[in-house]
């Protein structure tokens, strides 16, 4: 299996946290969002490489991290460069993993998430759900507030689990489940992306992809038990290192 990381944002939000450092590289508590979801996911040992996307303008930031941290991690660490130089010229996630896919002609099992998440518990019970059903695997959980379902993709979801209904940030959420930004794609998904980004869809939003997906393919679900948080904003940044444990 691979690793593609989100971090080719430019988190315009944050600013001035983030003018002159990605938004991964922020530290809560000492540790930088980047190395706390390496330690949500980097035991699992089917994971042989791990490939950052980054734009022009922290591509140098990131390669240094990268390669910093590498003695603490048996995968292989590789940061790439998309080019972009700002908001207005970006590929977007999708258009981003499509990239990161076609010039490391990947061809496996791929785990995908955003840079920017923090994540509470290991991710150990979510890759062993994948490896007991096979399928594409959201990461979810429950949101209790309402506003805040529509900043996510709302799920509905079988008595299995298996995703029935997905919509990216609605304006009328019709449940109360979340997908996370960290997602599991089978082999045989990876060439849909291709197919995605040739029909013209948004490139832009991870969620918009297994929004598309599936309606042509079983997606399945795993409801994570413990808390993921988004950082959007300089106030929620200042209110995490207060209460993060």
């Amino acid at each position: 299996m691979k690793a593609i990381i989100l971090a080719a944002g430019y988190a315009t939000r944050l600013y001035p946290l983030t003018e002159h450092m990605p938004k991964a590289l922020l530290t809560v508590c000492g540790k930088s969002i980047l190395e706390r979801l390496f330690d949500a996911f980097a035991s699992e040992k089917e994971i042989d490489e791990i490939h950052i996307v980054s734009n022009a303008k922290f591509y140098q930031q990131l390669s240094d991290w990268a390669e910093h941290i590498q003695s603490k991690y048996l995968q292989k660490i590789i940061v790439w460069n998309d080019g972009t130089t700002s908001n207005d010229n970006r590929l977007g996630a999708i258009g981003d993993i499509m990239y990161v896919l076609e010039k490391a002609h990947i061809d496996d099992d791929l785990f995908v998430a955003a840079s920017d998440n923090l994540l509470s518990e290991p991710l150990t019970d979510y890759f062993a759900d994948f490896r007991q059903h096979g399928c594409d695997l959201l990461l979810a959980g429950k949101l209790d507030d309402p506003e805040e379902r529509k900043r996510y993709a709302i799920l509905e979801l079988d008595e299995t689990n298996r995703v029935i209904c997905l919509e990216e940030k609605p304006s009328h959420p019709k449940s109360d489940i979340a997908a996370y930004a960290e997602y599991i794609y089978a082999r045989e998904t990876l060439p849909l992306f291709k197919t995605y980004i040739d029909e013209g869809n948004n490139p832009d939003s991870p969620g918009h992809f297994p929004e598309w997906l599936y309606k042509k393919k079983e997606i399945r679900a795993f409801l994570y038990g413990g808390e993921c948080v988004d950082i959007g904003t300089v106030r929620m940044y200042n209110e995490i290192q207060k209460t993060w444990k």
